[in-house]
């Protein structure tokens, strides 16, 4: 008998919403939200997000927690970078990313809606000086 992973499990007072065949799960705190995002095995944004944005690359930033999974990341410059959970995680606005393995990736994230480049001091584009 298999033990439920409880980092899928419906998360209590949330809102949630599939985009693309992501699952995100989003929770106002104070200033900020904390989100609890599934990406499944096989996701790529390219293409399964970019038809549903509309722009060439992800255009937001990702701070957080990888809880489970293994996710790669290449920006517009052609660096790439792979993160492995459990890591922290800082991902700039200009990427691709995508799903590396058989299992989905569970990443915890905490973001100011527009405002998180600005907030946490992150580049507005990868490689360029902090904002």
């Amino acid at each position: 008998m298999s033990t439920p992973n409880q980092l899928l499990a419906p998360m209590k007072d949330a809102q949630h919403r599939e985009v693309g065949g992501v699952q995100v799960d989003v929770v106002p705190t104070g200033a900020a939200r904390v989100k609890r995002i599934i990406y499944p095995a096989g996701f790529r944004w390219s293409a399964h997000m970019q038809p549903v944005v509309g722009t060439a690359l992800c255009m937001h930033a990702h701070v957080g927690f990888l809880a489970q999974g293994r996710i790669s990341i290449r920006y517009a410059d052609g660096f790439v970078e792979e993160f492995v959970a459990p890591q922290a995680v800082a991902i700039e606005p200009g990427h691709d990313g995508w799903v590396v393995g058989d299992g989905p990736a569970v990443l915890i994230e905490f973001d100011f809606e527009g405002n998180t480049v600005e907030r946490l001091g992150l580049p507005v584009v990868h490689g360029a000086k902090e904002a």
